[in-house]
């Protein structure tokens, strides 16, 4: 079997030391992790104790940022083209 080393921090370690099974090894806890099989249902109530109206104010100062900046590139590209 072939194999290929990675690099994980210590708290990925920890955390996957913590999900090992008796007799499995970290390949297996990957396998598992990456391969179950999640439905809606599994998410349903995820949110329910965070605050909607600071969730939304919030998401509306990441893409006001993110617009911000991805139009101060393109002047910045455009500018540059043209020189």
């Amino acid at each position: 079997m072939a194999v290929k080393t990675i690099t994980i921090t210590k708290d990925a370690y920890n955390v996957l030391r913590g999900m090992k099974m008796e007799k499995e090894s970290f390949s297996d806890v990957i396998n598992r992790i990456a391969l179950e099989k999640k439905s809606v249902k599994d998410f349903l109530g995820i949110l329910k104790d965070i605050d909607a109206e600071a969730l939304q104010k919030r998401a509306r100062e990441i893409r006001k940022s993110v617009s911000g900046s991805f139009e101060r590139r393109h002047d910045r590209l455009r500018h540059i083209s043209r020189h």
